[in-house]
């Protein structure tokens, strides 16, 4: 008999919001440098910017916003796909197949996009507030006072702006990180070179990281210039056209801070989750 640890339904949120604490000024830079309307600062140039005007802890504005978005988003889409994997995994002989974990990491991903949208909204207006005239800034205090005066000010459609690109984004981020990450595991254990240890989950959650990068960037471009927008787009289309004008890199604006925030941010989830799951998952003997 063998024994072994099944993932928690809520250690996705929780993962996620340990690499949130981890990587949140690498995300701040990230929307800063999305939300130019041309190319004036590359990643570090940004950084020193804001720490130089605003202080090193207006690295970590929005952070409140950034840790309810993971506990909406990410506990959802986590939640999704490792309890259907797993109750597809006890059902039937082996792995899934690389296409089914696809069609599933895409749907929950979508559908924490979706839930999630508020929280990432609150998140983007939040990081973003320093770099508006002082008249402009929203000055939310926190995540529940954002998603409070969004409603009370804007309604409970501002809410929920941005949520087709928000939920299309979710589910390739999904499956750049879960599907990719459960393959690439899978992978790297079937060559019996490396075990089922801490060096095999950072390596397979480096490639994930990678794919989703890749994979989303310019969703995320196009929903960050949505939630940021003050009225000036009529829409996801007049977004992308007007994005298109900068010509096609405009799409993987931030694309090298994307990939330095959204690469070691899936590493450490995975390793957090991987250490969750060693110690406080689910026993299940075999």
């Amino acid at each position: 008999m063998t024994e072994k640890r099944m993932s928690r339904w809520y250690f996705g949120g929780i993962a996620s919001c340990g690499a949130a604490c981890c990587t949140h000024p690498l995300d701040l830079v990230k929307v800063h440098l999305q939300t130019q309307q041309e190319v004036k600062m590359r990643m570090v140039g940004m950084a020193m910017h804001v720490v130089k005007n605003d202080g090193v802890l207006a690295l970590y504005n929005g952070l409140s916003a950034s840790l309810c978005r993971q506990m909406s988003y990410s506990l959802t889409r986590f939640a999704i796909y490792e309890t259907v994997r797993d109750m597809m995994g006890s059902s039937s002989q082996g792995p899934m197949p690389f296409y089914q974990k696809v069609l599933l990491g895409a749907f929950g991903g979508f559908t924490g996009g979706f839930i999630g949208t508020p929280a990432d909204m609150v998140n983007v207006r939040m990081q973003n507030d320093m770099k508006l005239p002082a008249e402009q800034r929203r000055n939310y205090k926190h995540a529940l006072d954002g998603l409070f005066r969004v409603w009370r000010e804007e309604g409970t459609r501002k809410l929920f702006s941005g949520a087709t690109m928000a939920s299309s984004r979710g589910a390739l981020v999904t499956v750049g990180q879960l599907a990719c990450y459960d393959q690439a595991k899978q992978l790297v254990l079937g060559t019996g070179l490396l075990g089922d240890n801490i060096i095999t989950h950072f390596l397979s959650s480096f490639i994930a990281g990678g794919c989703a990068t890749f994979l989303c960037q310019p969703l995320d471009v196009i929903k960050t210039r949505l939630m940021n927008s003050k009225g000036e787009y009529r829409g996801v289309m007049h977004c992308l056209t007007e994005t298109a004008k900068l010509g096609p890199l405009a799409f993987y604006k931030g694309l090298v801070p994307a990939g330095i925030r959204l690469i070691p941010h899936t590493v450490l989830t995975f390793v957090f989750l991987e250490q969750l799951k060693k110690y406080f998952g689910i026993r299940v003997i075999s």
